[in-house]
């Protein structure tokens, strides 16, 4: 595939980043903590400027790019370009959909741009599950003087201990102007009071180092122009809000975990060829059982890479489209994640007992793996949406 010169200079920057990150990830993984010199580093560099339009002083890539970007990132360090990417995507997203306030977004993209801030979507609540299946929060924003205080926990917020900003999903509770209450975003600075960090993450199965942290949140006061897309209980979805969010989440989050699994088979294709048992005499490498598995890898990883690929190309490409791309995108995250599966499991089965030691990184790179399941589309929906697409389409013809 030919890239331009500008996603050249992506990808080198995304591949230094990833080299020095590999150098410390499995003592962060150990310790569970978290790796505050990595987010620190991809200020400095740059990288987390190149989603920011340039209007604000950023480079204004594109969603293809971010791609490009994230996979590579993930070969070194998967929990930071997971946790990372919460921050890429949405400032993707909003940057093409422009539905914030300005001020707000201008405000939010000069401290990326300026200062190297992080900032991520607080949506998760223990009692309701995943936002994507249509949960309300119970989180709620009475209004108060001047503004509004916020009251609730969220989990799974990821990189919480650096974050800049918390852009919390709330309901606003009934009263005069909405009747049956409303939904609603606050932007929520990190330094607020009543904002309460709680580490519940670090011994998790999977991305211990991401700092996906719950968040309490007790009288945290809020000013009213940083409360915003009100929207009041019952009203119709906004249009094209899905489809873009949908694209930016799946397909940059496709990529982190497509990177894991790269670096997967990057990792056992070394340990095979400097294996070399006295029984046998030669690298391991050259058992056909050896080259089967990891050309079961490649092959998954291929395929999965080129449908993102195109997808991504596709978004940028046929704006047109966009609003059918929905079983496209879910194909392209359904392949990515479970080839990542594909090449962690065959990946240990190659090494065998080594495998499941320090000694390599498979046992991290397999854990890490498994969170790509988690997220949305999860496999069961993404198959829907596929398989609905793909009936239309036949009972059409």
């Amino acid at each position: 595939m030919q890239l331009s010169e500008r996603q050249r200079q992506v990808v080198m920057l995304a591949d230094n980043l990833a080299a020095r990150f590999r150098e410390r990830v499995d003592r962060y993984d150990r310790e569970g903590a978290f790796p505050f010199e990595n987010y620190a580093e991809l200020g400095e560099s740059g990288y987390l400027r190149l989603i920011v339009p340039t209007e604000y002083g950023g480079d204004g890539i594109d969603l293809f790019e971010i791609v490009l970007a994230q996979e590579h990132l993930a070969r070194g360090d998967g929990a930071t370009a997971m946790a990372v990417d919460m921050t890429l995507h949405l400032i993707g997203r909003l940057a093409e959909q422009r539905s914030w306030p300005e001020p707000l977004f201008a405000q939010v993209c000069r401290a990326i741009a300026d200062q190297g801030a992080l900032v991520n979507a607080a949506a998760t609540e223990p009692e309701m599950g995943s936002p994507s299946r249509g949960g309300l929060p119970s989180t709620t924003a009475a209004p108060a003087e001047g503004g509004y205080r916020i009251n609730g926990r969220k989990i799974f917020v990821s990189m919480a201990p650096a974050l800049r900003y918390f852009v919390t999903s709330v309901a606003i509770p009934p009263g005069e102007q909405h009747p049956q209450g409303a939904t609603a975003q606050a932007l929520v600075a990190a330094n607020t009071p009543g904002l309460e960090l709680v580490d519940t993450w670090a011994d998790a199965l999977s991305l211990r180092t991401s700092g996906s942290y719950d968040v309490v949140y007790q009288d945290v006061f809020v000013p009213a122009d940083w409360v915003f897309d009100i929207t009041p209980v019952g009203a119709p979805p906004k249009p094209q809000g899905a489809p873009m969010q949908m694209a930016w989440f799946g397909l940059s989050l496709s990529a982190v975990y497509l990177g894991i699994g790269q670096a997967a088979l990057d990792a056992v294709t070394r340990y095979a060829n400097e294996r070399v048992p006295t029984a046998l005499g030669k690298p391991i490498a050259t058992l056909p059982n050896i080259q089967r598995r990891v050309g079961e890898i490649q092959v998954a990883l291929a395929a999965a890479r080129a449908v993102l690929h195109n997808t991504a190309r596709d978004w940028v490409e046929q704006t047109d489209l966009r609003a059918t791309m929905a079983p496209q995108i879910a194909t392209a995250k359904y392949l990515c994640t479970n080839a990542a599966m594909t090449a962690t499991d065959q990946a240990l089965r190659v090494a065998g007992g080594f495998g499941l030691t320090r000694q390599l990184p498979l046992e991290r790179l397999y854990r890490d793996a498994r969170a790509g399941l988690t997220h949305p589309p999860q496999d069961d929906a993404a198959l829907e949406m596929v398989g609905r697409a793909a009936l239309d389409y036949s009972i059409s013809i």
